[in-house]
């Protein structure tokens, strides 16, 4: 239960430093033979604060638990 609670609590102060999950998308656009050309385009997916803090208190309090036994 602590490692689990360790990684919710790296993972919720993640989330909350860089506020969502950034990537690149590749898109073909033409394809002639030997001629290609493609488009990169890049999204991100955001993660609300509150995940973060929920992730962050949950860790906290899973290790917490994990003591006590």
């Amino acid at each position: 239960m602590r490692t689990l609670g360790i990684v919710l609590i790296v993972a919720g102060l993640l989330a909350l430093a860089f506020g969502g999950i950034s990537y690149t998308k590749r898109e073909k656009v033409v394809d002639l033979g030997p001629i290609q050309a493609e488009t990169r385009e890049k999204k991100t997916f955001p993660l609300p604060p509150i995940f973060g803090v929920a992730a962050v208190a949950g860790g906290i309090a899973l290790v917490v638990a994990g003591r006590r036994k």
